[in-house]
């Protein structure tokens, strides 16, 4: 199997920081390549290049720059961490040749969304299939400059966040590689981050689904963007720069993201509305918890929202669900901190999700709006990752789910 492997590695700019760091990464391939292992290599900027050049660059300008001029700027990182890189593999034993973006054999076409563009996937795979997988096929290792596009004009372009996690995850589906190894300055993806929790764990495993959760609220492990390029069939291994063996172990990333925004009915029969009020109802955890415990031994939790003088209970409405209400009323009355409940019945549960929903300004009022003005009143909304949950009349599902549909097309 090792023979037939192909890999792309990708090195984040922490991995290439000083000379030490570099020539740790450059053994790294090195000898996974002398195993017969077919590589594809993917570099950042080293260390704070990026950051220092966009600092020069806007301190400067006088606030004038223009973005197109700024990408071509900021790309100079990576334009020499690719020379660099390239230059030491060969000085090591390796056959290796590098991609700069002035090349006419470039692979990453975007749009002319500068500091933040949008890869062309078709004339992507194209040059990728035309231009690097022959060379990795005869066993020469390409070093790709991540984070980089180019118009078909030919102008430099950045890709934004992650961008050159894109980048590998663009190039490992052309080349129909076997595993995305991406080199970090920590062990994986952890539990928690090590900035802020004093022993988080690695996680061995995590799904895709399950990342973008994370990586929208704010945790730097991969930013969502990305992460919808990430090929179905591709595991991606993160791992530490420490270790200096692309066989390392680290976390698996698996699974795939539905790239496009689309809007479901996520619970098939109709949904109930629980609202208890009181006075500081958060401060006692005990009451939620035995309200959440008598939703679990009846019924399932679809969604909960919770202020300090209220909690919100969505649940299906089964046969028992009178049950439930004289249950969750018993610990109404029980408690000091709760006052009174009420019941909303007959709801549908909707769904919009999509990997950019959190960059898609404005979605939240548009569908809003567009329910408002016919006349469907939203009973209520929560926002999770990647997702917006809402709950409007059951008999207005189909009408509600159209409209819904129509606002995330006109985006």
């Amino acid at each position: 199997m090792q023979g037939n492997k192909k890999i792309v590695v990708k090195f984040g700019g922490s991995s290439l920081a000083d000379h030490e760091r570099l020539l740790k990464a450059v053994m790294a391939v090195v000898n996974e390549s002398r195993k017969g292992t077919k590589i594809a290599v993917v570099v950042s900027a080293m260390g704070k290049t990026t950051d220092v050049l966009m600092s020069t660059a806007k301190n400067t300008s006088n606030g004038k720059l223009e973005k197109h001029d700024l990408d071509d700027i900021l790309s100079m990182g990576e334009r020499t961490s690719v020379r660099i890189f390239s230059a030491a593999l060969k000085s090591n034993g390796a056959n290796s040749c590098y991609f700069d973006p002035i090349d006419c054999n470039w692979p990453i076409i975007t749009d002319a969304s500068f500091q933040n563009a949008n890869p062309i996937l078709k004339e992507c795979e194209k040059n990728i299939k035309e231009c690097i997988l022959p060379i990795v096929e005869k066993g020469t290792i390409p070093v790709i400059a991540g984070f980089l596009g180019k118009t078909k004009e030919g102008k430099v372009t950045t890709l934004g966040r992650g961008g050159s996690d894109t980048t590998a995850f663009i190039l490992a589906q052309a080349l129909g590689a076997d595993q995305v190894v991406l080199v970090t300055d920590a062990d994986g993806i952890m539990s928690g981050d090590p900035k802020i929790i004093a022993n988080p764990q690695r996680l061995k495993e995590i799904d895709v689904n399950t990342l973008v959760g994370l990586a929208d609220s704010g945790a730097k492990f991969i930013h969502s963007k990305a992460l919808k390029y990430k090929p179905k069939n591709v595991d991606v291994k993160v791992i530490s720069n420490a270790n200096g063996d692309l066989s390392s172990e680290g976390t698996l990333i698996k699974g795939v993201l539905a790239s496009e925004l689309d809007a479901e009915i996520a619970h098939p029969t109709p949904v109930v509305e629980i609202t208890v009020i009181g006075n500081g109802i958060s401060a006692n955890p005990q009451v939620i918890t035995q309200m959440v415990e008598k939703v679990k031994e009846n019924s399932m939790l679809l969604g909960m929202s919770m202020s300090t003088n209220s909690i919100i209970l969505y649940v299906p409405k089964e046969k028992n669900i009178d049950v439930l209400f004289n249950q969750i009323h018993k610990i109404t009355v029980a408690n000091k901190e709760t006052i009174a409940m009420a019941v909303k019945k007959d709801l549908v549960f909707l769904k919009t999700s999509g990997v950019g929903l959190e960059e898609t300004h404005g979605i939240i009022g548009r569908i809003s709006e567009d329910l408002r003005v016919a006349g469907i009143n939203i009973s209520g909304i929560l926002t999770i990752t990647s997702s917006i949950l809402l709950f409007v009349d059951w008999n207005e599902k189909e009408k509600a789910l159209k409209l819904i549909k129509n606002s995330l097309k006109t985006r």
